[in-house]
C-alpha cells in the first residue's frame, strides 16, 4: 500500500472518529431518542396525520404523548417499560448459565482445544471458525480468541498480528453466524418481535428463525475470512522479526478432563430435552402435538435452554478441574456474569423507555404504512430495497457498535415497513444481521476496538488505530459481497431462513 493511500485512509478514519466522538454514550442516546420522540408525536399531532392500520383497517393517528394523558403513561408506567422490555430478561437469563461456563474456564479450554486440534495448514481456517462459533458466549471471544490468535501464529512460526486479525475477523466480522443459537439470536428476536406486532399483535418471533441461514453462513465466512487472511493480510505483514514474548500452552490433563466431563453432561442434558420432544406426547410440544410452531413449549423455552446447556457442562468442567469446589462458587459465577451486565441493564432501561414512547406514539406504524406506500409507488421493492437496507444498515453500525442498539432504533421502522411489502420480520432481521456484522471490525466506536488495538501492540508497539482498520478492510470488504451474495441467492430459491421461518409475511 502506497504511502499516498495510507495517508488518504489515515484522514479518512480520523474523520470517522472525529464524528464518532461526538455521539453520546448509548445509555444517553436512548434517553435523548426517547425524549424526541415525545416532542415529535406533538409536532406531528398537530398536522392531523393519519393511515389505515394494514391489519384491521382501523384509521390511526399519532398520538401526542405531551399530552396530560401521555405524561401520565410516561411517570405510571416507566418500570413496566424496562421490566417487560423483551430483550432484557432473555439476555440475562442465558448469561446466568454462558457465566458459569465462562467463569469456570470451559468456554476458553473448548475454544483452546478447537484451535490447538487443527493441522498447521487448516490453522488460519480453525482460528477463524473458532471466533465464529464464540459468539455463542456473547463477547467472550474478544477477551479469549482474540489474543489467542496471536499467540497460536506466533508460536507456529507466523507473524502474531495475522492470527489477531483471522481470529477478530471471525468473532466480531463473523458474529451472526453461528452452528449453534446464541445468547445474540434472542436478544434481536425480542425487539424484532416488539416492532412486528406493531403491525399484527399476535406475531411471535423465536430465536430460531434465522438458524439455517447462520449455519450457512458459518461456512461461507470461516471460507472467505481464510481466503483473506492467506491472500490478502498475511502478504502485507511479511516475516514476524520481533521475540515471541508468549509461548502456546496445550491443554493440561486437568483441562482435558474436563473437557470430557463437559462433554458427557452436555449430551446428558441434550437427552433430556430431547426425551421431553421428540416423542409426540412430549412435554415440550404444544397441545397440538407441534415442535416449532403455535408457540410451543420448546420455543418458548428456548432462552432457559441455552442457559441450561451452558450451565451444566460449565458445572461438570468446574467440579473436575476443581474451579468449583461448592455452591458458593457457582453463586459467585453468576453474580459475576450479571455484574458484567451492568452497562447493558441500564441501557435496557433507557431503551425500554424509547421503544415504549415509540410504539404509543404509533410514529412507527405511520412512517412504516407511509414508506412502504412510497417505495410501492416509486416501485423499489424486492432485492434493490433488502440490499440498500444491508447498507443503511452496515453504514450505521460504524456509528453506533452495539447491535441491539441499532436494532432497537431501526426494527420499530423498517420491520413494518418491510412487513407492509410482503416479507417477514424474521427476514428482516436476518438481512440486518448482515449489516451489523461485516462492518463491526472497521468500526473505532465498537466496544473492544480499544482493546484489540492493546492486544496488537504487545507485537507492534506502533500501531494505530489506521494500521488496524486498514488490516481488517479487506474482511469487511470481503463479507459484505459474499453475505449479501448468499442472501440474494437464498432470497432467489425461496429457502427456508430458519426453522418454521421464511422470507415472506
Amino acid at each position: 500500500m502506497s504511502s499516498k493511500k495510507k495517508s488518504m485512509t489515515d484522514r479518512f478514519l480520523s474523520g470517522v472518529e472525529r464524528v464518532g466522538n461526538k455521539l453520546p454514550h448509548p445509555i444517553t442516546l436512548f434517553f435523548i431518542l426517547a425524549g424526541l420522540t415525545l416532542v415529535l408525536s406533538w409536532v406531528v399531532s398537530l398536522f392531523g396525520i393519519s393511515v389505515n392500520h394494514p391489519g384491521t383497517g382501523e384509521t390511526l393517528e399519532v398520538t401526542n404523548l405531551l399530552s396530560k394523558y401521555g405524561i401520565r403513561r410516561v411517570f405510571s408506567e416507566a418500570t413496566t417499560n424496562f421490566t417487560g422490555f423483551a430483550p432484557l430478561g432473555t439476555v440475562l437469563v442465558a448469561m446466568l448459565g454462558v457465566g458459569v461456563a465462562d467463569k469456570s474456564g470451559l468456554i476458553s479450554a473448548s475454544l483452546k482445544k478447537m484451535v490447538l486440534g487443527a493441522p498447521d495448514k487448516y490453522i488460519t481456517a480453525a482460528v477463524v471458525f473458532a471466533g465464529i462459533m464464540s459468539n455463542v458466549a456473547s463477547d467472550a471471544g474478544y477477551v479469549v480468541l482474540v489474543p489467542l490468535g496471536a499467540i497460536i501464529f506466533a508460536a507456529k512460526g507466523r507473524h502474531p498480528l495475522v492470527g489477531l486479525a483471522a481470529a477478530f475477523a471471525g468473532v466480531s466480522g463473523g458474529f451472526s453466524a453461528n452452528l449453534l443459537v446464541s445468547t445474540l439470536d434472542p436478544l434481536l428476536a425480542g425487539l424484532t418481535q416488539e416492532a412486528a406486532q406493531l403491525i399484527d399483535p399476535a406475531y411471535t418471533v423465536a430465536p430460531t428463525v434465522n438458524w439455517y441461514f447462520m449455519i450457512a453462513s458459518t461456512f461461507l465466512i470461516t471460507l472467505v475470512g481464510t481466503w483473506v487472511t492467506e491472500k490478502v493480510v498475511a502478504p502485507r505483514f511479511g516475516e514476524y522479526t520481533g521475540s515471541y514474548a508468549e509461548e502456546l500452552e496445550e491443554l493440561t490433563d486437568v483441562e482435558r478432563k474436563g473437557l470430557r466431563w463437559a462433554g458427557v453432561w452436555l449430551l446428558v442434558a441434550i437427552g433430556v430435552i430431547a426425551a421431553m420432544t421428540i416423542p409426540e406426547a412430549g412435554i415440550l410440544r404444544n397441545d397440538a402435538g407441534e415442535i416449532i410452531k403455535g408457540a410451543s413449549p420448546f420455543v418458548a423455552g428456548m432462552v432457559p435452554m441455552i442457559a441450561i446447556f451452558f450451565f451444566v457442562p460449565g458445572l461438570a468442567y468446574g467440579i473436575a478441574t476443581k474451579t468449583i469446589k461448592n455452591d458458593s462458587d457457582v453463586a459467585g459465577f453468576m453474580s459475576e456474569s450479571m455484574s458484567d451486565m451492568g452497562v447493558y441493564i441500564a441501557l435496557s432501561f433507557a431503551a425500554g423507555q424509547f421503544v415504549a414512547y415509540f410504539n404509543w406514539s404509533n410514529i412507527g406504524t405511520v412512517l412504516a404504512v407511509g414508506g412502504a406506500n412510497f417505495l410501492e409507488a416509486i416501485n423499489f421493492t424486492g432485492l434493490p430495497l433488502i440490499i440498500a437496507f444491508i447498507i443503511v444498515s452496515g453504514i450505521i453500525n460504524i456509528f453506533i457498535g452495539s447491535a441491539s442498539a441499532k436494532w432497537a432504533i431501526m426494527a420499530p421502522v423498517f420491520v413494518p415497513m418491510l412487513m407492509q411489502l410482503g416479507y417477514s420480520p424474521d427476514f428482516a432481521q436476518m438481512a440486518y444481521r448482515i449489516g451489523d456484522s461485516t462492518t463491526n471490525i472497521i468500526s473505532p466506536l465498537m466496544p473492544y476496538f480499544a482493546i484489540i488495538i492493546a492486544f496488537a501492540k504487545k507485537y507492534d508497539k506502533n500501531i494505530g488505530i489506521g494500521t488496524l482498520i486498514s488490516t481488517m478492510l479487506p474482511y469487511s470488504i470481503a463479507f459484505s459481497i459474499v453475505w449479501t451474495i448468499m442472501l440474494i441467492i437464498w432470497f432467489v430459491f425461496g429457502l427456508p431462513i430458519g426453522p418454521g421461518a421464511g422470507l415472506f409475511y
